[in-house]
């Protein structure tokens, strides 16, 4: 059986300790970790925060589960969908992984999400990425994730984005 990624649900704050527990153990795993500068009275600091609060992702085939949740009082349990595991794409950690890489300070929040104009990014790590642009807002472009149900912000220069399919007005009236 091929390995498929799932979501591991910790105890609150538990993240890098489940995932330094996991590695020990050579089960592969990743916990996408946020570069935030953080102010305080005396001094600014670079600290790195687990970007998905309570979640870490792991490798591992359907038989492995069980000896998984094993590891340590501190997995939760999976994320479950429709009564089985939640599998991630491998496209979408990559994803995650090139957002994390080329941005700090990444924000996200959970969200529905309606779709607009369909664009290209022409610069950066999300090169040549198409998506769907969902709000801009003093140059910030919301990019969703669909299989995890995340919206990642980002300061993308609206320069550096050129739009695929825009809306065609006619007499005061929206054609598709």
């Amino acid at each position: 059986m091929n390995p498929n990624w799932y979501v591991l649900y910790t105890r609150s704050r538990c993240e890098k300790k489940v995932a330094s527990l996991l590695s020990k153990r050579a089960i592969e795993n990743y916990c996408p970790l946020n570069r935030v500068n953080k102010k305080w009275a005396d001094r600014h600091k670079l600290v790195y925060e687990p970007l998905f609060s309570s979640y870490v992702f792991v490798k591992a085939n359907p038989t492995e589960i069980y000896r998984i949740k094993q590891v340590t009082t501190d997995i939760v349990n999976f994320v479950y969908w429709l009564g089985k595991p939640a599998i991630i794409m491998e496209i979408e950690i990559e994803n995650i992984k090139k957002f994390l890489n080329g941005y700090s300070n990444v924000i996200i929040e959970r969200k529905d999400i309606r779709l607009n104009d369909k664009v290209k990014i022409i610069s950066g790590p999300l090169m040549n990425r198409e998506g769907d642009i969902t709000a801009i807002e003093n140059n910030k472009v919301k990019l969703f994730l669909p299989s995890l149900g995340y919206l990642m912000t980002a300061e993308i220069d609206i320069n550096n984005i050129e739009i695929i399919k825009q809306p065609i007005y006619h007499e005061s009236k929206l054609v598709s």
